[in-house]
C-alpha cells in the first residue's frame, strides 16, 4: 500500500512563520534605527585606544559652537597615509560638536575622477598639491597642507650599521591648524597687530634668539595678521590696527610719537606693551602716558629669593596669578620672566570721574627684593597690569573701549623664551582678551604624539613569521579536518 508522505508545514503554517521573521527583523531594524537616533543625541563615546582619543579643548569647542555658516572640509589625502586615521578622527569631533561643519574624503591615489573635480573646484595645479585639508566656508577657501599638521625631529636609526637618520613625530598641530582655519573661513578679513619699530624693538620676521617670529607665529594661530609699524613723519596710528603693539624699545620716543600713542589710547585703542630692565635708566617717555591711565612701570628690577620662584637668579618664575579673563586660563601653570620690571596700580587717593579700570595681574613671591633699591623689605611685586576704560555715556570713540596690557619684560616672548613654562599660552591669551575675542581665552596646545615600537631580534622574528604563516593556518585547517572526521561518522 503506497504511503502517501504529508508536508511539514501547511500553507498556513508557512505564512504564519514568513509573518513572524519579517515582524522580527522590523522589530530589530526598528531598535537599531532608535538606538541610532539615541545615540546621536545622548551618547557616550568609548576610546579603546590612547592613539584614537582625541578631545577637543574648551577654546576649540567655543569656536565650534559659534559657528553658524555651512563649512565644507574636503580631506584631499592619500588613505594609506600614517596621519589619515588621525585627521579624521579629529575633524569627526568637529563634525559631532557642530552639524554646520560637514567632512568630505577624497582619496586621490584611488579615486582620480573624483580628484580631478577637487582639483578643478579648488585650482590645484601643482605637483605638491596633494595631502591636503581644504576648508571651504561660501567661497572662502582656506587650504592646510599635510606637512604642517606634525613637529618631526631627526632620530637615528637603532641598530644600524651606518649612521642613518628618521624623522620623528613628536606632536601633532591638527587641532591649532583646523581651528585657525575655521576662523579664517568664518572671518574672511583678519584681524591686524601692528608691531612698532625704530627704538632697538625685536623683528618679526628674524629667527634670531631675541626676535619675535614665534611671538608672531602665535597671534597668526588666532588669526591674527602680524605688521611692522613706524611713526615716522605724520602717519598716525593705521585706521586698520586693532592691536598695537609695542615690545622692548630701548630708545625714548620722539615727542610726535608720544602724542600719536596717547591719540590712539584715546580713540578706544587696544595695547600690548612689554618694557624690559634695557628702559631702566632711559626712560621711553611712555611711561608717564601709563601714570595717567592707572598703571605705575617702576625703574627698578625684579629678583625672587624664593629656589621654588627662580632657576638662575634673573627670572622670575610666578604661579601666582588674579582672577582676570586674561591669566585664568594660567591658573595650574607659571610664566617664567626674565629680570621683570615691576608694573603696578596706581594708588589714587581721589581717583578721577571715570577712572579707568586696572587689574594686576601676576605676581612675584613674598620673598622678593629691588636691584636697584635692596635695602627695601622683602615684598610680593606685581609683573604686569591690565586696563579697561570703557566709553563714557554719550561718547563714541573711534575704535570702541580701551584696552592695554602692561608687561615689565619683553624677553619672555621672544624666539628664545616663548616656549618656556606657559609664556606662549599667556601671548594668545593676552592679545585675544585685548581683542575682546572671548571665546579664544582657551588654550589650544600640539598633542604629543605616543610611540609604541616593538624590538624583537633575529631569532623572535623567525618565531613570529611561523607563528603567523604555519602555525595559526595550519591550527585551523587541522581543526576543519577534525570537525569534518566527526560528522563523517
Amino acid at each position: 500500500m503506497a504511503t502517501h508522505l504529508k508536508s511539514s508545514f501547511s500553507p498556513a503554517r508557512r505564512w504564519t512563520k514568513g509573518f513572524d521573521v519579517a515582524l522580527r527583523t522590523a522589530f530589530v531594524l526598528a531598535v537599531v534605527v532608535m538606538v541610532n537616533y539615541l545615540g546621536a543625541k545622548f551618547y557616550a563615546r568609548f576610546y579603546l585606544s590612547s592613539q584614537t582619543r582625541v578631545q577637543l579643548s574648551t577654546r576649540t569647542l567655543n569656536v565650534v559652537h559659534s559657528i553658524t555658516n555651512q563649512i565644507v572640509v574636503t580631506v584631499y589625502y592619500d588613505k594609506n597615509d600614517d596621519w589619515y586615521p588621525a585627521i579624521i578622527g579629529l575633524l569627526n569631533e568637529y563634525r559631532s560638536a557642530n552639524p554646520n561643519i560637514s567632512v568630505k574624503t577624497v582619496d586621490y591615489m584611488r579615486d582620480p575622477g573624483e580628484a580631478q573635480k577637487i582639483k578643478a573646484q579648488y585650482k590645484l595645479s601643482s605637483a605638491k598639491d596633494k595631502d591636503l585639508v581644504i576648508f571651504d566656508c561660501n567661497d572662502h577657501v582656506k587650504v592646510v597642507n599635510g606637512d604642517a599638521l606634525t613637529q618631526v625631529k631627526l632620530e637615528q636609526v637603532p641598530n644600524s650599521k651606518e649612521r642613518e637618520y628618521r624623522r620623528k613625530p613628536v606632536a601633532f598641530n591638527g587641532e591649532m591648524m583646523f581651528t585657525t582655519m575655521l576662523l579664517a573661513v568664518v572671518n574672511p578679513k583678519p584681524l591686524k597687530a601692528y608691531f612698532l619699530q625704530g627704538h632697538g624693538e625685536p623683528s618679526i620676521k628674524e629667527t634670531g634668539e631675541t626676535d619675535y617670529q614665534k611671538f608672531a607665529a602665535v597671534l597668526a594661530e588666532s588669526y591674527i595678521a602680524t605688521e611692522p609699524l613706524l611713526l615716522a613723519g605724520d602717519a598716525p596710528v593705521p585706521d586698520d590696527c586693532n592691536l598695537l603693539i609695542i615690545a622692548g624699545p630701548q630708545k625714548a620716543f620722539s615727542e610726535t610719537e608720544i602724542q600719536k600713542i596717547d591719540q590712539y589710547l584715546a580713540q578706544g585703542g587696544r595695547l600690548f606693551m612689554l618694557f624690559n630692565y634695557f628702559s631702566i635708566k632711559h626712560s621711553t617717555g611712555l611711561e608717564p602716558i601709563f601714570a595717567r591711565w592707572g598703571v605705575n612701570v617702576r625703574a627698578d628690577v625684579v629678583q625672587d629669593l624664593n629656589p621654588n620662584n627662580t632657576t638662575s637668579g634673573q627670572d622670575v618664575v610666578t604661579y601666582d596669578f588674579s582672577s582676570h579673563p586674561a591669566v585664568n586660563p594660567l591658573a595650574q601653570f607659571a610664566l617664567q620672566l626674565i629680570l621683570p620690571r615691576p608694573v603696578s596700580k596706581v594708588d589714587w587717593k581721589n581717583p578721577p570721574a571715570n577712572a579707568p579700570k586696572v587689574d594686576e595681574l601676576a605676581f612675584s613671591s613674598p620673598q622678593s627684593k629691588l636691584m636697584v633699591e635692596p635695602t627695601l623689605a622683602p615684598q610680593s611685586y606685581p609683573l604686569m597690569a591690565a586696563v579697561e576704560q570703557k566709553t563714557a555715556p554719550g561718547v563714541a570713540n573711534t575704535r570702541g573701549t580701551t584696552r592695554m596690557i602692561v608687561v615689565g619684560d619683553s624677553f619672555f616672548l621672544d624666539n628664545r623664551q616663548i616656549e618656556s613654562a606657559a609664556n606662549r599660552d599667556f601671548a594668545g591669551y593676552a592679545a585675544n582678551w585685548l581683542l575682546d575675542r572671548t571665546v579664544l581665552l582657551e588654550g589650544i596646545g600640539p598633542r604629543p604624539v605616543t610611540e609604541f615600537r616593538l624590538t624583537m631580534t633575529q631569532a623572535q622574528q623567525k618565531n613570529v613569521r611561523w607563528l603567523l604563516l604555519a602555525a595559526l593556518p595550519g591550527g585551523v585547517l587541522l581543526f576543519g579536518w577534525l570537525v569534518w572526521l566527526v560528522r563523517r561518522k
